[in-house]
């Protein structure tokens, strides 16, 4: 660990743009910066582009800080607001959607591209159809999944994005969808450059879209170099009020334990997800400031339905019944979740109490496993995060209490856990038995929960971790979302938690408090209820530091 340079300043005209996203040799940290903000981050982001990958961390690197979408979701007023769509009006029934843009937008200005126009309706039109249309040129670039878009049905739901004029688009939809416009306020539909694309095919380089990015975003892209920081600095030409700081680094610290000695010795000004156990005693330090969101997520054990012998709903029952799972939320969250009745939070209006399918019963398990074939038990794998997640802060420590109850009923379990990226990778094509993870809910729709998680469209995208389609349940979930009145809607969610609760294809294990610590001089990073983080309105009060100064 070096010793805090408090006072250094990182002379701008030095920054070096480096090429490639995994062809950089380790560097050292980022100094601290008085100008500029350092988030310790908790992993490398597996592209710039969130349209490629719903994770977390790529989330929380990218869309808030180098895109806008077409509108925003405002959790206090809980209300859709404009951003790059200045207003909007449903047509036809629900099925056609006509959004007004907003003129004279910039696109960033980087070393990489120049643009030579404003934001305008072909950028909507290309960002949309590049997931849209599998015959886009842009389509199978960096991999050519959009797991977002598959999972909420997105792809299927929007049949075409029309350009009116240079400032109308019409997006047309197949159906009417209450959930449409909670979906496309979220972190995925961002809007990219029309015209760098074209640029950059022209060039034979199209992967660098996702690479090397531009986005009308409150900051733009400098440098990444893998395992050790993301440089961005301020948009001056940011459409809303530019930010205060003018640089934000990104300093990549997978190790809970570092991020924190780094917060102590203000190597970092913010962190996510410290250290539970460790909350009270951070807390009370004289310069510390710790924020706390009650967030709609779950944490859940998937069991992989693919693979015998979790295919037999009562081995899933089974195993659910074997877990202790008040005793694993004390053991984990140490206070500060609470015991998941459903897959929904209780914040939601479409939950349904269905606690009682997930009771601790060893002798109900025993039993259950007897009656699948199963009375002298079997082996199995349970997948582990090795990071640090809202809805988990040590699915490690949480496997191995899993692992001792499950010994209880016979069942012996091997923990399994890779390096992030490559955890959910292989998770994604589906080699494991089952894993704990879990899910942060994008916006206030129950939808959110549901299609992204269980959805047979879920499955193809690897989202669905269990691996698990069922056409009743898939039909409820469509039939919801063709309802407007929220009572109905509620009753159809109803229906489709019991058939969850006979399948089981997963135990929802807790419902956390959402936590981030930061440096009392950083004011104006706010725990935003839904979706990843924002420094747009990040502020650094100087005098404050410098008469802490060492």
């Amino acid at each position: 660990m070096r010793e805090l340079l408090a006072h250094q300043r990182l002379a701008l005209g030095a920054l070096t743009i480096v090429f490639g996203l995994t062809g950089c040799q380790p560097d050292t940290p980022p100094a601290p910066l008085q100008n500029g903000l350092i988030y310790c981050s908790e992993g490398n982001p597996e592209s710039f582009n969130p349209q490629l990958d719903a994770s977390g961390t790529t989330v929380d690197a990218t869309a808030a800080q180098l895109y806008d979408r077409l509108i925003d979701y405002d959790p206090e007023s809980k209300r859709f607001v404009p951003a790059l769509a200045t207003k909007w009006q449903a047509l036809d029934n629900g099925t056609r959607y006509r959004f007004t843009l907003r003129q004279h937008v910039a696109f960033h200005k980087t070393a990489y591209f120049t643009p030579s126009r404003t934001f305008n309706a072909d950028d909507v039109v290309f960002s949309f159809n590049r997931w849209l249309k599998a015959s886009h040129p842009y389509h199978d670039v960096n991999g050519g999944t959009y797991p977002f878009f598959t999972a909420t049905g997105l792809d299927k739901l929007i049949t075409d994005v029309e350009r009116i004029n240079a400032y109308t688009v019409d997006i047309k939809l197949a159906r009417p969808d209450s959930s449409f416009l909670a979906n496309l306020a979220t972190d995925f539909p961002i809007i990219l450059s029309a015209e760098y694309a074209q640029q950059q095919l022209d060039k034979g380089h199209p992967e660098n879209i996702d690479r090397f990015p531009i986005g009308t975003g409150p900051f733009k892209f400098v440098e990444y170099r893998k395992d050790i920081l993301i440089r961005y600095l301020r948009n001056e030409n940011y459409w809303r009020q530019p930010p205060e700081i003018e640089q934000l680094v990104y300093s990549i610290t997978p190790n809970a334990n570092k991020r924190m000695l780094k917060l102590l010795t203000r190597e970092c000004d913010v962190i996510p997800y410290p250290l539970v156990n460790e909350l009270t005693a951070m807390s009370q330090e004289e310069n510390i400031r710790v924020l706390s969101e009650v967030s709609p997520n779950v944490a859940f054990w998937a069991f992989n339905t693919q693979h015998p012998p979790f295919d037999d709903p009562r081995v899933r029952r089974a195993l659910s019944h074997a877990i202790n799972r008040a005793a694993i939320v004390q053991a984990i969250y140490f206070g500060n979740a609470q015991l998941a009745r459903s897959i929904l939070p209780p914040t939601s209006w479409a939950y349904t109490d269905v606690n009682a399918s997930y009771q601790y019963d060893p002798a109900k398990a025993r039993a259950l496993l007897k009656e699948a074939g199963y009375a002298n038990g079997f082996s199995m794998d349970i997948w582990a995060m090795p990071v640090q997640r809202v809805y988990n802060p040590n699915a490690q420590r949480m496997a191995e209490l899993m692992q001792a109850d499950l010994a209880q009923v016979g069942v012996e379990a091997h923990i399994i856990s890779y390096e992030w990226n490559t955890f959910r990778r292989r998770l994604a094509e589906g080699e494991h038995d089952s894993v704990l993870i879990g899910w942060y809910a994008d916006n206030a729709d129950p939808d959110n929960f549901f299609r992204p998680l269980l959805s047979c469209a879920a499955v193809r995208t690897g989202s669905n971790r269990a691996n698990w389609c069922n056409k009743s349940f898939d039909e409820l979930l469509i039939k919801a979302i063709s309802v407007n009145d929220n009572d109905a809607r509620a009753e159809i969610y109803r229906q489709a938690q019991q058939v969850l609760r006979e399948q089981q294809p997963l135990l929802p294990i807790a419902h956390s408090v959402r936590y981030q610590a930061q440096q009392d001089y950083i004011h104006g990073v706010k725990l935003p209820p839904y979706g990843g983080i924002s420094f747009r309105n990040a502020s650094k009060d100087l005098v404050k530091k410098a008469e802490d100064k060492p």
